[in-house]
């Protein structure tokens, strides 16, 4: 859903595009020395004059990104922090341009935006999915217009996702996402606008009386594995303990060390409380002692 402002917004963004537009280029030696005066002294007036100066380049990357339906006015703020990150991290003894170093830094931080607000669904996250959705119109676009016709086929598809190092279904994926619109759970459905999308929606989880039946047996199986536990030895307990209902498995080694026994007769120990658990288990029925 397209983001429009309000007409006294448009009218401030509009002035602010005059201005930035109007502020003077800088020569290459005087925005050198405004880089190291911010850099080494933190003088905010040469901050100033550096940013202003750029703020045109804010201005071009947003409307690069108008198509996208969010605010101007936000993009070039965003556009502004990338441009003010890139001031504070810019080395003019790299010998280069201010202007091709943060053209980088804005660029990056309008897009981050996007995909923040462009939908309530989270759209990509890796340098994959980001490259997917920047890239799949101006590709989709491009491949259209050649072959005179709406949609990809799936030659198309593959394709892009060779060039653009992705999955072909997360093409498939992208593309159903670009083509579509949030819509609220709310929103009425039918001729007499009775229901609404949530009511149809299936729940696949369990009910609440099988999650109350599925606690209960928990509760009675742990009972169950308690009570079979106290017939154990001390010994044989220990090493059921430590071998199955431990966060971490210790060796037959380390229990022969820490009982004084060889690691075969810790085995011999501990197949014998395994026989005894499941001899005890089983009286409570069939597959009780399947959890053990």
């Amino acid at each position: 859903m397209a983001h429009i402002d309000d007409t006294g917004t448009q009218k401030a963004n509009l002035n602010y595009i005059q201005s930035a537009m109007d502020a003077p280029m800088l020569e290459k030696e005087h925005e050198f020395d405004l880089a190291r005066r911010w850099r080494d002294d933190q003088d905010e007036k040469a901050l100033h004059e550096l940013v202003e100066a750029y703020a045109r380049l804010v201005i071009a990357m947003a409307s690069k990104f108008r198509n996208y339906g969010l605010p101007m006015g936000d993009l070039i703020q965003e556009g502004n922090i990338g441009l003010m990150q890139a001031a504070n991290r810019f080395d003019p003894e790299r010998d280069v341009r201010f202007s091709t170093y943060a053209t980088w830094w804005i660029r990056a931080a309008m897009q981050d935006y996007i995909l923040r607000n462009w939908s309530i669904v989270r759209t990509g996250t890796t340098a994959a999915q980001k490259s997917l959705f920047f890239n799949l119109r101006r590709l989709r676009a491009k491949i259209e217009s050649k072959k005179e016709r709406e949609g990809l086929s799936p030659d198309d598809k593959t394709k892009i996702a060779k060039k653009l190092k992705v999955k072909v279904k997360d093409v498939d994926a992208m593309e159903g996402r670009l083509s579509g619109i949030d819509q609220s759970l709310n929103a009425t459905i039918g001729e007499d606008g009775s229901d609404d999308w949530q009511s149809l929606l299936s729940d696949d989880g369990p009910n609440p009386e099988d999650v109350v039946i599925g606690m209960k047996d928990a509760q009675t199986r742990s009972q169950w594995l308690n009570d079979a536990l106290g017939d154990l030895s001390d010994r044989e307990r220990m090493i059921i303990r430590e071998r199955h209902l431990g966060d971490e498995v210790v060796t037959l080694e380390e229990l022969g060390k820490e009982l004084g026994v060889s690691k075969e007769r810790v085995r011999q120990l501990e197949a014998r409380a395994m026989d005894k658990l499941k001899s005890s288990l089983s009286s409570h029925g069939n597959g009780v002692t399947d959890f053990i």
